[in-house]
């Protein structure tokens, strides 16, 4: 078709019989050349209701290519067509055959608008109208079924408003945000800056918040590393999300200098802290990685993860107790780690108040037998895993904690293993933790249960507490207990409040919030240093350390032999009451909270004056 036009338009109707029948003499040659180097450039295995500029692309160079070669063909064969047919065709060629791709397109979009503009569909707004703005707005676009429109974009950059990306226009910046939801009539938001910082997400996220949109994002760009954006990848906002930490920045070499080439045990190996710390440690090919826990079905599970993702790892996973100190003992001889992360402990503290003889079973006397055995057997590095509930405790699994930290502070004076503590808040997300409560308490419809008002808590993502641990590890000389930086604290009201209205819905009208009052044990906020500890900062922005405040190992040996007698025959009172005797800074907690509820009466009171 190309060829008849090109003669038509180049004799103006009149075209010569000759030229005619030569081109019809060759008609089916030039033809097989076309459609071959097409078929070399796959444009028949595109989809048309996707044409796009790559396939216009595709579609020139195609043309060039088969229009040369039918020239070369007809130069061999001694047939000479005028010069401006050549032209002529290529420039028809492209035409039509892109063309035809492009208007299959145009006329799906019509016949697709008129047929589902029937339905009521979803308004969205794009936040970013950057590469990754554009290609989530073309995937909503080429997937109708959606039942989604973008209608507006919003970036922070001034030189783009007005104007129009895949025809949706920038109408503003992140603090126009609130007005284009009410102006658009927009019912979700997807957040698709994957470049921006932990920080400025959170400040996009707190005017997604005045809006009560459901909102969505990309992953971060670490996850994009194949440059392919697709719906799909879209997730809802977690509340890591709220928080703004950055990534954490480790000293790889410090880490790999104790880990590469070493063995490593991790006890506890199956819970949210321990197997995280695998993953991390798996990274940096350890000669032999051992998993201790007592539950099968992690220890499973991850060892399974470990041998997908690291092909080559020499992985050992162990059914045992820390509780059980043959076992312990039995296991350090025979696998003689140089490295041991302790993150086995009993962690819940309402259980642990109505389980105190447990508490002090598994996390005081596990964590003697570990911290035993490593010393007898001469490993290298010995790295507890603490809580900040060990700080002026008012619960008992928080004094058990305290005491683990000071059978790590006193041991290490008497042995040629270096101990270390690393104390940090809760971790999202961890099993149990109130992150996955509360998100149960939604899907289900509510009520979200926050135990009071005014209860405050430090949160780090699971990730970067593992990351810290491995970095703190490493800087470990003996005796420390690091402190991570765990940012500001968060009130639990407001974290509730958060992951309502981040799921499209409003507190209190579509979710109650219902407070039930702390549970035993429980205290209104947390700390992360004790008065007396101080605090010395370290070349890790994030890690700092407390000293040593506790030595006496000889003295403590002795107390806890004699806690081991009540742990078998004691009441839980008698329990409680060496525990306080043990750890001095163990209090009642309606001790501490009355003295929170004063402090915070009296903020209130000068913020109203």
């Amino acid at each position: 078709m190309a060829f008849l036009v090109s003669f038509y338009l180049r004799f103006d109707t009149s075209v010569p019989q000759n030229i005619l029948q030569l081109y019809i003499d060759n008609i089916i040659a030039i033809t097989l050349i076309k459609i071959l180097i097409f078929s070399l450039f796959g444009i028949y295995n595109s989809l048309w209701r996707y044409a796009s500029i790559d396939e216009l692309v595709q579609v020139i160079s195609a043309v060039i290519v088969a229009n040369t070669a039918v020239l070369s063909y007809l130069y061999i064969r001694q047939i000479h067509f005028p010069r401006s047919i050549y032209l002529l065709v290529t420039i028809l060629d492209i035409m039509y055959v892109g063309g035809v791709r492009f208007s299959y397109r145009f006329i799906r979009k019509i016949k697709n608008d008129l047929f589902n503009s029937r339905g009521k569909r979803k308004r969205i707004m794009v936040i970013g109208a950057g590469d990754a703005g554009a290609l989530v707005i073309k995937e909503y676009k080429n997937h109708k079924e959606l039942n989604s429109d973008p209608v507006v974009l919003i970036d922070d950059d001034r030189s783009k408003e007005g104007r129009k990306i895949n025809g949706v226009p920038v109408k503003g910046q992140r603090y126009d945000i609130r007005s284009q939801v009410i102006k658009n009539n927009i019912d979700e938001i997807v957040i698709a800056i994957p470049s921006a910082s932990k920080s400025e997400i959170k400040e996009v996220l707190e005017e997604c918040k005045k809006t009560h949109c459901k909102v969505k994002t990309l992953p971060g760009m670490f996850e994009l590393i194949d440059g392919k954006i697709s719906i799909k990848q879209l997730r809802e906002v977690e509340i890591e999300d709220l928080l703004g930490r950055d990534e954490v920045t480790l000293d790889t070499q410090e880490i790999n200098n104790y880990i590469k080439g070493k063995i490593v045990l991790i006890t506890g190996g199956g819970g949210s802290i321990g197997s995280e710390l695998c993953r991390q440690i798996a990274k940096f090919a350890p000669k032999e990685l051992i998993i201790l826990d007592i539950y099968e079905n992690n220890v499973y599970d991850l060892q399974n993860e470990l041998k997908r993702k690291y092909k080559d790892i020499n992985l050992k996973a162990i059914i045992a107790s820390v509780r059980d100190e043959q076992k312990i003992n039995s296991i350090m001889n025979r696998f003689k780690p140089n490295v041991v992360f302790h993150a086995a402990a009993h962690k819940h503290v309402p259980l642990m108040e109505d389980n105190p003889h447990e508490a002090v079973k598994n996390n005081v006397f596990g964590t003697f037998n570990v911290a035993k055995a490593s010393d007898k057997y001469g490993i290298d590095k010995f790295v507890l895993i603490s809580t900040d509930k060990a700080v002026n405790p008012t619960n008992i699994m928080g004094a058990t904690k305290r005491l683990c930290e000071m059978i790590v502070q006193s041991i290490d004076k008497v042995s040629d293993t270096e101990f270390a503590a690393v104390r940090f808040g809760n971790v999202l997300g961890s099993n149990g933790s109130v992150i996955p409560l509360f998100k149960n308490q939604i899907a289900e419809g509510g009520p979200v249960t926050v135990t009071h008002k005014d209860v405050i808590r430090y949160f780090m993502t699971i990730p970067e507490a593992s990351q810290l641990v491995l970095q703190a590890g490493a800087m470990a000389r003996g005796g420390e207990v690091f402190v991570l930086d765990m940012g500001e604290p968060v009130r639990i009201l407001d974290l509730a409040r958060d992951l309502i209205i981040l799921s499209g819905l409003e507190p209190e009208k579509d979710i109650p919030i219902e407070i039930v009052g702390l549970r035993p044990g429980e205290k209104l906020y947390e700390e992360l240093l004790m008065n007396e500890e101080g605090l010395e900062n370290t070349k890790h922005n994030k890690i700092f350390i407390g000293k040593p405040i506790f030595n006496d190992y000889k003295l403590l040996v002795k107390k806890l032999e004699e806690l081991k007698q009540l742990m078998f025959c004691g009441s839980e009172e008698e329990i409680r009451q060496r525990m306080s005797n043990l750890v001095p800074t163990y209090k009642k907690p309606q001790d501490i909270n009355k003295i929170r509820i004063l402090e915070i009466e009296k903020e209130i009171s000068l913020s109203r004056k």
